[in-house]
């Protein structure tokens, strides 16, 4: 169905742009392309754009669904990599075992 409408679509922004066309410079686009505006095939596009139109009218009535905004979350922060192109990752240890050492190193020094 969504093609459809879509299809729908295309057609009534074309007749809109004809109309404006009409209404601005007084010149029928669809009736320049396809011979008149008495032509057949002419009438087959006003009639396809008039009904493209009926069909964009449920357009208006329909309920459009909210979609739900994803929240970023917080996994990938926090993780720091100082690892270069061409080094080794350093290994990044928890704060605790870091003051723990820099203790151990005091106590044996003194």
């Amino acid at each position: 169905m969504r093609t459809i409408q879509r299809f729908a679509l295309a057609l009534t922004i074309i007749g809109a742009l004809n109309w404006g066309l009409i209404g601005f410079f007084n010149f029928d686009l669809v009736a320049a392309i396809f011979g008149g505006q008495d032509a057949a095939l002419s009438r087959i596009i006003y009639s396809l754009v008039g009904l493209s139109g009926i069909l964009c009218l449920t357009l208006l009535f329909k309920v459009w669904e909210e979609r739900e905004t994803v929240e970023p979350t917080n996994q990938g922060y926090g993780k720091v990599n100082y690892g270069t192109e061409f080094g080794e990752e350093s290994d990044i240890t928890d704060v605790r075992d870091i003051s723990a050492r820099n203790d151990k190193d005091r106590q044996e020094l003194t």
